[in-house]
């Protein structure tokens, strides 16, 4: 009896005090998604490949913003996203203490601004993407005359690249690469069949 009690006191406390004095987590604690506005870009990773459709990003062309939005009821704490977001915005936080008293405090967003097209001048992408891309693009080396055309595509929308590749005949598939005696095939067997 006397050696047991003995183990007993080795022992120590077996339960914390919690909640009269804080408790410690481990450092690797998957707690609350924190996101630092100022490091997104916006680009939408995180929400791809968030599991429980936690995050929801979406456009308004109106007003030429993205919004972002977490929803703590749905996250499932898994960490995807943080190790998508290439900007490091998305972190886990050790905090969990999540009870709320309204719904409405489940719920965190974020707005972003949105840079217009080029040619149509419709609100079609991040501005911090944006820039982020063109950096990566200088950082990687390229300059000059390639990194202007690459700039323009990219500040062209989605739709005007398409219609700028389809007026461009060099760059329409079927031209590149079927020959002339095989587009008069192609024609002749689509009259056949009509």
């Amino acid at each position: 009896m006397l050696k047991l009690f003995k183990t007993v006191l080795k022992t120590g406390d077996a339960t914390a005090k919690y909640p009269f004095a804080p408790y410690e987590v481990s450092t690797d604690f998957r707690g609350k998604p924190e996101l630092d506005p100022a490091q997104c870009i916006a680009c939408g990773a995180c929400m791809r490949a968030c599991p429980a459709n936690a995050l929801v990003m979406e456009t308004d062309e109106k007003n030429g913003s993205r919004r972002w939005e977490l929803s703590l009821a749905r996250c499932i704490y898994c960490g995807r996203c943080e190790e998508v977001c290439p900007t490091h915005a998305l972190v886990l936080s050790q905090q969990f203490e999540l009870a709320v008293t309204k719904k409405e405090d489940l719920y965190e967003q974020a707005e972003f601004e949105l840079a217009n097209c080029r040619q149509c001048d419709r609100p079609f992408i991040a501005k911090k993407l944006l820039s982020y891309v063109i950096d990566t693009l200088q950082h990687s080396g390229l300059s000059g005359e390639s990194l202007e055309m690459r700039r323009h595509q990219l500040e062209s929308c989605p739709e005007c690249r398409r219609q700028a590749n389809m007026l461009d005949g060099e760059n329409l598939a079927c031209n590149r690469y079927v020959t002339s005696d095989q587009q008069n095939i192609a024609v002749t067997n689509i009259e056949e069949a009509l």
